[in-house]
């Protein structure tokens, strides 16, 4: 800076120099009420509690995580993530590298429930890494959910399908399923790559042993307290302004109507509602009489979870204009869940009737077509990786050993993938004409 030759020019200088420096910093504070959360990357959607919701809405964009020169040139390869495409996701698998041992890769073959017709069909345990509880077989072998660079690759492959959201399997701590070990120590690792690739995370809650309404409260506030202020952790913006989280329930007709009610209805001494852990809460349809009961339980919206066309009623595609005009009536949100088709004969050997094939896509895109024509608030995949049950658009390959496995040709690895990604752009442009 520049002296002046007067010396009493010095403090008049001075005073001025730090009015100025201080306005500059006041004008910089954020407001008071902004959001504490430094990434929010959801459908700006109106609360279905409240009313219908504004077909005008908006995702905001991600705030970036921090630089990486590299990752950011491989960003722009791919196109732009669709918050309103959810993938559900299972971090189950473990190898002997990061695990000690195969988990779930070695899925034993489920006996009949008839003793009569299970003896007809193989029974024990598959032997991996050439023998795997799949008909098909993955691009990256019998993989552990731990290996980060399993992980990259994984977070690589839902950006190239446009996919923004994945909905993780998840157990409460030291709580795990029949065949593997417990996830949640896992799930640190998955929104910190997530955020890297600007993919948002849900928790999709499994029907873990002694499920009640209680502990329902106790696992929610859980999740919240631990990954709620994460970037990469899902929020749905209500007309109050709330970023509420949003959980989908596997099984949820497990528990009765009135047990739900007494945490998803406000009106309960103990419900969730209106307290710092209050969510989005998403039943699984199954049979048509569960409309009546996700209502009486309080669910703010409902998924169909299964890729097998008539299967269930929910998963049956001739019901799904039926089902969103029930969710229209009842300001639920409507998330039909597609897939690129179903085999688990791996696991369940004598399951055969419930097969849908693949047909090199079309079984996919017929679902996907279906899934538009209903106009639904968000459109859920099953899966990116269901190996058991032959649901997976994550990449496979052909596979030769004692195991007979089937694979994509004469399709590539990818065309899962490349399908999606069409779908999730028309989806996107069927909501902005929709918004008009």
């Amino acid at each position: 800076m520049v002296r002046f030759r007067r010396k009493t020019c010095i403090p008049v200088v001075s005073v001025l120099f730090l009015v100025l420096i201080v306005s500059v910093v006041l004008r910089n504070l954020p407001p008071e009420d902004s959001s504490p959360v430094s990434l929010v990357v959801q459908p700006a959607e109106t609360d279905r509690r409240i009313q219908k919701p504004n077909m005008a809405t908006t995702v905001l964009e991600p705030a970036r995580p921090e630089r990486d020169p590299q990752l950011e040139e491989a960003l722009r390869k791919f196109p732009p993530p669709n918050y309103y495409v959810h993938a559900f996701y299972y971090p189950w698998y473990g190898s002997p590298k990061f695990d000690g041992k195969y988990i779930h890769w070695d899925h034993p073959q489920l006996p009949h429930w008839d003793a009569k017709v299970a003896q007809g069909y193989p029974q024990g345990r598959h032997a991996p890494p050439d023998d795997i509880g799949s008909n098909y077989y993955p691009a990256l072998g019998p993989y552990s959910s731990k290996d980060p660079a399993v992980v990259e690759n994984h977070m690589q492959q839902l950006r190239m399908a446009a996919i923004g959201v994945i909905a993780v399997s998840w157990y409460p701590p030291n709580q795990k399923d029949d065949n593997g070990e417990p996830l949640d120590n896992l799930m640190p690792l998955l929104l910190n790559i997530a955020h890297r690739y600007h993919i948002k995370v849900i928790f999709h809650i499994e029907p873990y042993k002694g499920r009640d309404e209680v502990n329902m409260f106790t696992n929610v506030k859980y999740i919240i307290d631990k990954y709620g202020e994460h970037p990469a952790f899902f929020k749905y913006r209500t007309t109050t302004g709330k970023l509420l989280p949003l959980f989908y329930i596997y099984d949820s007709y497990l528990m009765n109507s009135e047990q739900w009610s007494k945490l998803l209805k406000h009106t309960a001494s103990n419900s969730i509602r209106d307290t710092p852990y209050d969510a989005i809460f998403i039943a699984l349809l199954v049979e048509e009489k569960h409309k009546r009961d996700l209502l009486t339980a309080g669910f703010d919206g409902l998924y169909t979870y299964f890729a097998t066309n008539g299967f269930s009623f929910g998963s049956t595609l001739k019901n799904w204009e039926a089902i969103r005009a029930f969710c229209e009536d009842n300001n639920l949100l409507f998330i039909p869940s597609v897939g690129p088709g179903y085999i688990d004969t791996s696991v369940r050997p004598w399951n055969f009737q419930n097969t849908r094939n693949r047909i090199n896509g079309k079984y996919y895109e017929t679902s996907l077509s279906a899934a538009l024509e209903a106009r639904p608030d968000f459109i859920s995949i099953t899966s990116f990786n269901e190996w058991h049950e032959g649901t997976q658009i994550e990449t496979a390959v052909p596979k030769t050993s004692l195991t007979a496995y089937l694979d994509y040709l004469p399709n590539k690895p990818t065309i899962y993938l490349e399908i999606t990604r069409k779908w999730a752009a028309i989806f996107g442009s069927e909501r902005r004409r929709w918004q008009d």
